[in-house]
C-alpha cells in the first residue's frame, strides 16, 4: 500500500516503532547467553540494542513531528515470541534463542540485510519489504511528498519529542558521530533522522561503516564479525528456546515475573517521555537505571541457575499488564516476593522498592 496521506505516514511510523522494537529481545537475550559478558561478541550486541533504542525513539520523534502519536502506554509493540518479523518478506521468525552462528546468519543478519549492489534499482516498499532501508526509503519519499502538498509538519510536538542529545550516550563499540537524538521539525531533520537509522542499521549497499571517521560499523558488519569469528563468542549457556515463565520452579518464577514487569514498565516510562513533560532528565534516568540495574543483573542471575530437566533458565520477555496509575507499586511488590525468596537479589530489588 503506497504511502498517500498523513495517516498512511502514521501507520508506516508506527510500524518503524514496532520493527526497531521487536528486536531488542532476542538481541539482548542472546547476548545474556554468552557467559563472559565483556567478550568482544557480547559487547558488539549490547551496541546493537543501544542503537535499535535509538532508531525507535528517533521514529516515535518522527511520528510527534508530523501529528501522530506513539502507543507506549500499550503492548502494541510488545510482540510475544517466536514471532514474525513484521511485514518481512519473505517471511521471517524471530524467537529467544542462545547465540549461535547460525542465529546470526539465519536470523539477525537477515534482520539487518543491506541492499545487494544489484538491488541498487530496488523500490522503496512501505509494506512488505526485503530490506529494511526499502522500507525507510519509502517513508523518506512520503515525508518528502507530503510535506511538498501542506504543511506535514505544522504542530512538530516538541516539546514531546525525546531530543536532548544528553539523553544518548553511545555504548561500547559505537562512535559518536554515528548520529544521535534528532529535534525533528522539519523535512530536512526528519529525512536526518532517518538517515541514521539506515546508517547504523543495514547501511547503504556494501558501506561497511556506520561514522564518516570509521570507527564503527553498521550493525550488519557487526554481526558478520560475531558470525565469522573475528570477535569469538566463547561459551554460550545452555539457555532454552522461547521460555515461558510457566515452566520454571517456583522461586525463578517471582524473578522472571520480576524482569517482565520491569520490562512492560520500561514502556511506560516511554509512555511518559514522549509527552510534554518537563524536565525528561529524572525519567530518562529512571529508564536507563531500569535497564542496566534492575533487567541486567535480574537476566544475569536467571541464566546462573540451573533448570530440573538441564540447561539453565533465561529472561522470558513475556508481555504482562501493569496498571498505570500504580505500575510503581505493582513493581515494588513484585520486588518484595523476590527480596524474601532470593536475599542474593536484594542490592537489585531495593532499587525498585
Amino acid at each position: 500500500m503506497p504511502i498517500r496521506t498523513v495517516k498512511d505516514l502514521h501507520e508506516h511510523l508506527e510500524l518503524a516503532i514496532q520493527v526497531e522494537l521487536s528486536t531488542v529481545p532476542p538481541y539482548l537475550y542472546a547476548m545474556y547467553s554468552i557467559e563472559d559478558q565483556r567478550s568482544e561478541a557480547a559487547l558488539l550486541l549490547r551496541s546493537i540494542v543501544a542503537e535499535e533504542m535509538l532508531h525507535a525513539v528517533l521514529a516515535s520523534n518522527l511520528l510527534l513531528a508530523t501529528g501522530g502519536r506513539p502507543r507506549f502506554d500499550t503492548t502494541a509493540y510488545m510482540p510475544a515470541y517466536p514471532s514474525l518479523l513484521p511485514h518481512h518478506r519473505p517471511p521471517l521468525e524471530v524467537g529467544l534463542a542462545p547465540c549461535s552462528e547460525a542465529a546470526i546468519r539465519n536470523v539477525f543478519m537477515r534482520i539487518e540485510q543491506p541492499e545487494q549492489p544489484e538491488q541498487h534499482e530496488a523500490p522503496p516498499e512501505p509494506d512488505t519489504y526485503e530490506t529494511l532501508g526499502q522500507f525507510y526509503h519509502a517513508l523518506e519519499n512520503a515525508i518528502v511528498e507530503l510535506s511538498a502538498g501542506g504543511d506535514l509538519f505544522a504542530n512538530p510536538q516538541a516539546a514531546a519529542q525525546l531530543s536532548d542529545p544528553s539523553f544518548y550516550a553511545p555504548v561500547e563499540d559505537d562512535a559518536e558521530d554515528s548520529g544521535g537524538l534528532v529535534l525533528v521539525l522539519d523535512p530536512d531533520s526528519a529525512l536526518e533522522a532517518i538517515e541514521i537509522i539506515v546508517h547504523q542499521g543495514e547501511g547503504l549497499s556494501d558501506e561497511r561503516w556506520a561514522d564518516p571517521s570509521h570507527q564503527e560499523l553498521t550493525h550488519y558488519y557487526k554481526l558478520l564479525q560475531i558470525a565469522d569469528g573475528v570477535s569469538p563468542l566463547g561459551t554460550v549457556l545452555p539457555v532454552p528456546a522461547n521460555p515461558r515463565t510457566a515452566d520454571y520452579p517456583p522461586e525463578l518464577q517471582a524473578v522472571s515475573h520480576l524482569f517482565n514487569s520491569a520490562y512492560r514498565y520500561l514502556y511506560q516510562l516511554l509512555a511518559h517521555l514522549f509527552t510534554p513533560v518537563e524536565p525528561k532528565a529524572s525519567t530518562v534516568g529512571e529508564l536507563y537505571r531500569v535497564m542496566t540495574r534492575v533487567m541486567g543483573p535480574l537476566a544475569r542471575y536467571l541464566v546462573s541457575q540451573p533448570l530440573p530437566h538441564g540447561g539453565v533458565a533465561a529472561p522470558t520477555f513475556e508481555v504482562i499488564e501493569l496498571d498505570a496509575s500504580r505500575a510503581r507499586e505493582q513493581l515494588r511488590d513484585r520486588a518484595g516476593v523476590v527480596a524474601a525468596s532470593v536475599p542474593e537479589l536484594r542490592p537489585v530489588t531495593a532499587l525498585v522498592s
